[in-house]
């Protein structure tokens, strides 16, 4: 269950994302393209995310400590941009038209997720 509140929780972020950046877009032809390409490229982020990020801290330890943590900035629009290339790939109607609107798009996805998870809690954070 804590799975797909997250998935949820992602989806609705990514939702929020592309109606604040410009440059970043869903495209669905109905309702249900849409959610469902929001869905399906929250769960794209979501691996990208669990599986890669850990890797690019350990790798860019020393970028992390010489920039304060600004460089986690620059990984997550990187991350966001990989998430465009996948669903690109994949023919999802997902697109970021470049770094800066994946630069910002991150940071929106950041802080719409944290305030969406401050409202609805995941059973499996016990705070």
């Amino acid at each position: 269950m804590g799975f797909l509140i997250r998935l949820v929780t992602t989806a609705v972020a990514l939702w929020i994302t592309t109606l604040i950046v410009p440059g970043v877009e869903v495209t669905g032809r109905t309702g249900y393209d849409t959610v469902f390409t929001l869905l399906i490229v929250s769960l794209i982020f979501g691996v990208i995310n669990a599986v890669l990020k850990p890797l690019i801290k350990v790798v860019g330890c020393v970028f992390y400590l010489l920039t304060l943590g600004l460089f986690a900035l620059v990984v997550n629009a990187l991350l966001f941009l990989l998430t465009d290339w996948i669903a690109g790939t994949l023919r999802l109607p997902f697109h970021v038209d470049g770094f800066w609107p994946a630069f910002w798009g991150a940071i929106v996805m950041a802080v719409a997720t944290w305030l969406i998870s401050v409202v609805v809690p995941d059973r499996t954070d016990r705070r």
